[in-house]
């Protein structure tokens, strides 16, 4: 493409409203535009980029056999009340009547379509198993849009579906789709790790998340050296379980008391006042989760992990009890509530780590009292309900946990019969039994992906893309077109690169070579190619690497060589 011609507009002021690096920088490469809120378009340099993505995608899906269908965005509300969705999904659903006031929405996921259809298709064995993937524009009503294209409310995924006859058939396609992920990755150009995962509103028991590594990133990870690694929201951690030293007199079982603590409330308080550590405390919460009251312990230096407790719950709308509420429920001020005299009918929930505190201190369910040295509590649910924090050990190797922040550009789910038994999707097995069919599903976030290669390939210059996903590899630059020999060159030069194969912009205005570096660096092409007066004297052409920077000088011949040879 000759700059010239090229739709492209690069701008030296970031946008107002942006927030992060990609959408500072899509925006001033002219790759995107806002329409609306939450809503894009894909200029020519964007659209390059993502079908670039699109086509590394297809080509490892197509390796293990993946087959691609095409299936519509608007979809009938009948398959979402089969799987129980209609109403779960919640305000996210962009819902829509059609002339005729039937109710439909346009998808944000496609696994109601997809089941729907080998329901109608399938009926043996010898069918089994298959995957299925499309590339579709979704569609989720973000409350929220931010970030650019990073969080919107029209995106395109690549979304694919397993479909076996058995959980160890389900756990093979599983593996595959694992490895396809990271080939799909690693050829993008990325850094990346796979984390373990909740499944959220899509379901399932177990899933794993690939993350884009970048500062900017939405989600936290916990991980250890030992390779353990997964999403704030799923991670787990051994507890410190230690008791305080020997020197101090809660060591040894003690006799439970009732102790006045006037007007002292919270555990930083309260732990103040009686000299005991706030790991000593039982912190006592009341949840509201779909129309019923739950009360959760939780250790007094811990924090609740809200997504945790709403998986146990199978809860969809969470929330802690206003002080109101608490008030009427328990019969007991916030600030002074304890496991021990709850009112009867209550349901309580304690985190893993109540059940090793020695002489522990809570709310006396009494105003201005607390207790401490409880140590027997009647609690029949025990659940993992916390929130990994710093200094916390891995589970596995008991070494410290690190955390980072990464961009989620891919999520993998083992749904089992999640969407195949409520939409009757079967098979007759070998011996003539109908038996359900086991899904998968694997989802990429194709315009995510794009932004979360700019978020982590970037400098203060500009983009620096990954060669394979560069809207263009090399950048041919001809410092003064007025001159014939270098322009006559230059555009030589042009056609064989491209009957190389290779993706170039070559910058053919009547600019100064300034203004064209510049844009050849925001930009981001991997290889710029400088066509200067130095080649009339030595004939040798500037190469400049954009990731390093480092500037080479190569003649005609020696410029084919050095760039099939050419690593990134």
């Amino acid at each position: 493409m000759k700059y010239s011609k090229a739709f492209i507009k690069t701008m030296k002021q970031d946008i107002g409203e942006a927030e992060i690096v990609s959408h500072k920088l899509m925006h001033r490469t002219s790759m995107v535009r806002k329409l609306a809120s939450g809503i894009y378009e894909w200029l020519p340099l964007g659209h390059r980029v993502l079908k670039k993505v699109e086509n590394i995608i297809r080509e490892e899906m197509d390796k293990v056999s993946a087959q691609e269908i095409s299936l519509p965005a608007l979809q009938p509300k009948e398959l979402w009340e089969k799987s129980g969705r209609w109403e779960i999904y919640g305000k996210e659903l962009v819902r829509l009547k059609d002339r005729h006031e039937r109710d439909f929405c346009l998808g944000p996921t496609h696994e109601e379509v997809i089941t729907s259809l080998v329901a109608d298709i399938v009926d043996s064995y010898r069918q089994l198993p298959f995957i299925l993937y499309q590339f579709q524009t979704k569609f989720r009503d973000e409350i929220r849009p931010r970030f650019g294209i990073m969080r919107s409310r029209e995106f395109l995924m690549k979304d694919a579906y397993s479909f076996d006859v058995s959980d160890e058939s389900a756990a093979e396609s599983y593996k595959i789709m694992y490895q396809v992920y990271e080939n799909i990755f690693k050829r993008c150009g990325l850094g990346f790790c796979v984390v373990e995962a909740n499944s959220g509103s899509i379901g399932g028991n177990f899933s794993h998340e690939f993350m884009v590594m970048a500062d900017t990133g939405e989600s936290e990870i916990a991980s250890c050296e030992c390779g353990y690694a997964a999403n704030i929201e799923k991670a787990v951690a051994l507890m410190d379980y230690d008791t305080p030293d020997t020197d101090n007199n809660f060591v040894k079982k003690q006799e439970m008391q009732e102790i006045l603590t006037p007007d002292k409330k919270t555990i930083e308080e309260v732990s103040e006042f009686l000299n005991i550590e706030s790991k000593q405390f039982i912190k006592t919460l009341v949840y509201y989760a779909d129309k019923d009251y739950i009360v959760i312990l939780v250790r007094g230096d811990r924090t609740i992990n809200e997504i945790k407790l709403a998986t146990y719950l199978d809860a969809l709308d969470l929330r802690l009890a206003t002080d109101e509420e608490i008030m009427d429920i328990t019969g007991v001020q916030k600030g002074f509530l304890g496991p021990i005299g709850l009112r009867k009918g209550l349901r309580v929930i304690a985190e893993e780590s109540i059940g090793n505190i020695k002489n522990a201190v809570s709310g006396a369910n009494k105003k201005d009292y607390h207790f401490i040295n409880i140590n027997e509590i009647d609690i029949e649910e025990y659940v993992d309900l916390m929130l990994v924090q710093e200094h916390d050990k891995c589970i596995k190797c008991q070494k410290e946990l690190n955390f980072s922040r990464g961009i989620e550009v891919g999520h993998i789910f083992k749904l089992g019969m999640k969407y195949s038994l409520p939409l009757g999707a079967e098979f007759l097995n070998d011996q003539g039994k109908r038996n359900t069919i086991i899904m998968g599903c694997y989802g990429i976030g194709v315009s995510r992906v794009v932004a979360a290669a700019v978020e982590q390939n970037h400098d203060d210059k500009g983009i620096v893309w990954p060669w394979a996903i560069a809207p263009y590899q090399i950048g041919l630059v001809c410092v003064d077109i007025r001159n014939k020999e270098l322009l006559e060159l230059s555009e030589k030069l042009y056609a064989d690169l491209n009957k190389e194969g290779y993706d170039v912009l070559f910058d053919d205005r009547k600019e100064r070579p300034g203004v064209k570096f510049n844009d050849m660096e925001l930009l981001g092409v991997p290889v710029m190619i400088i066509v200067g007066k130095k080649y009339l004297k030595t004939n040798q052409l500037e190469l400049k690497i954009r990731k390093t920077g480092e500037v080479v000088e190569k003649n005609l011949v020696e410029i084919f060589n050095f760039l099939k040879y050419l690593s990134f």
